[in-house]
Parts: C-alpha cells; sequence; structure tokens
C-alpha cells in the first residue's frame, strides 16, 4: 500500500543470514510539510501466528517454555521463557500455521481456531504482523508429546497449568512474553474460563 508521505530512497542488505535485515533511507513527509530524510534499519522475519489454548472444563490452560537467546542477552538468567504457542507463516495461511504450529509444539490436534486479533509486535525496527487466536482443547485431543522439531533446533517443555495460576505468573512477572500477555488479556477481558 502506498501513501504520498513516503518516499523510498534506497533500500541496502544489511544482514541475509537468519532473516533480512535492511537499511532503509527514505523522505518523510511531516505534518508541517516539510521532507525529511531518515534512515532506519527494518528486521524483516515474516509474519507469525499464536494461540490462546485453554479448556473451560478442566480450568487449565497450555503454553509452552523454551530458550530465547535474545531475552538471555538482556538479562534473563536463564534465558527460558514461558510462551503461548506459536510460529512463522511461512508460506501458509495464520489458520493453517498455527494448527501446525499447535500439533508440533504441544502435540495437540486442534480443528477449529477462532482469530481474535492482529498485532504489530514491535513496529520500531520488525515489520511482523502477528495474527493471534484462541482455541478450546480437550484431552482427547493429544496425539504425541509436542516438544517441537529437532530439525529446527527447537526444545520446548509443555505446561498444562491450571488458568489461575497463569494469571498469578501474569500478575508476578514470570510471564514476560508479550503476546502471551496481549492473549491472557484478552481472555481475561472476554471472561473465557468462565463456565
Amino acid at each position: 500500500m502506498k501513501n504520498n508521505f513516503v518516499k523510498i530512497k534506497s533500500t541496502e542488505v544489511l544482514s541475509d543470514n537468519w532473516y533480512l535485515l535492511n537499511k532503509i533511507t527514505f523522505d518523510y513527509l511531516r505534518n508541517d510539510g516539510i521532507w525529511e530524510t531518515q534512515i532506519r534499519e527494518s528486521y524483516d522475519r515474516g509474519n507469525g501466528a499464536s494461540v490462546f489454548l485453554y479448556n473451560k472444563q478442566k480450568q487449565q490452560i497450555i503454553l509452552i517454555r523454551q530458550f530465547r537467546l535474545p531475552t538471555y542477552l538482556n538479562g534473563n538468567p536463564s534465558g527460558q521463557l514461558i510462551e503461548t504457542c506459536a510460529g512463522l507463516l511461512d508460506k501458509d495461511d495464520p489458520e493453517t500455521c498455527i494448527k501446525k504450529e499447535i500439533l508440533e509444539e504441544t502435540g495437540y490436534q486442534i480443528e477449529h481456531v477462532s482469530k481474535v486479533f492482529e498485532a504489530f509486535t514491535s513496529p520500531g525496527a520488525v515489520t511482523e504482523n502477528l495474527h493471534c487466536f484462541v482455541a478450546e482443547y480437550t484431552d482427547a485431543m493429544k496425539k504425541n508429546a509436542g516438544g517441537g522439531l529437532p530439525e529446527e533446533q527447537e526444545e520446548i517443555e509443555v505446561l498444562e497449568i491450571p488458568f489461575k495460576t497463569a494469571v498469578e505468573w501474569l500478575h508476578s512477572g514470570k510471564i514476560k512474553d508479550a503476546k502471551t500477555i496481549m492473549l491472557m488479556q484478552y481472555a481475561l477481558i472476554h471472561k473465557l474460563m468462565e463456565t
């Protein structure tokens, strides 16, 4: 989508190793009518999807725990992060992606998911648009142990915990992942766990 207040002048690839990091020089039309040249870096890792998995009858939810190097580098001593199940779309549509990720990461095969919102996760530097879903699960949907894909170097711990415990973790700061916080707040606001 083009607009009349941004003119891209140049794009320089800084890295194309894991994902794409570009240095972009552009002209931006300010509110006062003056054109200003700006330079920004933009990290393109593709779009993603995440899901809040819940069992209203058992009053439990499924989260995952895995090592995240950037959190370790920024002061998280273990580097372990508690999160909702998520993944990059790659070439899939958001719904197909999240159903695949649920099976790979948690071992549950979910047929029905409901999209509840989209969010830009770090819009100052990252292009990712995250598609967020909610889905109910039952014990009968468990197909394997989950844990992620070894070829993707994933080592994921599946956490089935009481929703009440997750809310305590949210309030105490034990849960620090943005997508997880947003989806848990959605669940609280919309009273998903109320019977």
